[in-house]
């Protein structure tokens, strides 16, 4: 599920920022082939290259892995593995940029928000 997140927000990205796959492959040191087949559904990408492509996109990996436009109906049509919810429902991840007492705040939401769901996953 990560990859196909993962290639819905570099093909949203290339198409926002009129960024060709030759450019993108250029800047990330990837081969045009791969690439396309990358953005064809056709590979699977390393952790490696995941990095490089952000990096050639200016955007922080996580970013490109945590969230996408498609909503889970959308991405469970394309997707072919059904993958089970990572969280229980009413909670999200986010990546977001902080000022140091915005991230210790959120530090401690994290926090508590984990006892929370360690504690109902116990019942």
């Amino acid at each position: 599920m990560y990859s196909l997140i993962f290639l819905t927000n570099v093909l949203r990205l290339l198409d926002e920022r009129g960024i060709t796959k030759y450019e993108l492959a250029d800047r990330s040191g990837i081969s045009i082939s791969f690439l396309s087949d990358l953005t064809n559904g056709k590979a699977n990408p390393s952790l490696k290259i995941m990095e490089s492509i952000a990096q050639a996109l200016g955007e922080p990996l996580p970013a490109l892995l945590e969230k996408t436009d498609l909503d889970q109906d959308s991405l469970a049509i394309i997707s072919p593995h059904a993958t089970a919810p990572s969280l229980p429902e009413g909670y999200v991840r986010v990546s977001a940029i902080l000022t140091e007492f915005q991230a210790f705040t959120v530090e401690q939401w994290d926090s508590a928000n984990r006892a929370q769901i360690a504690t109902s996953q116990k019942r």
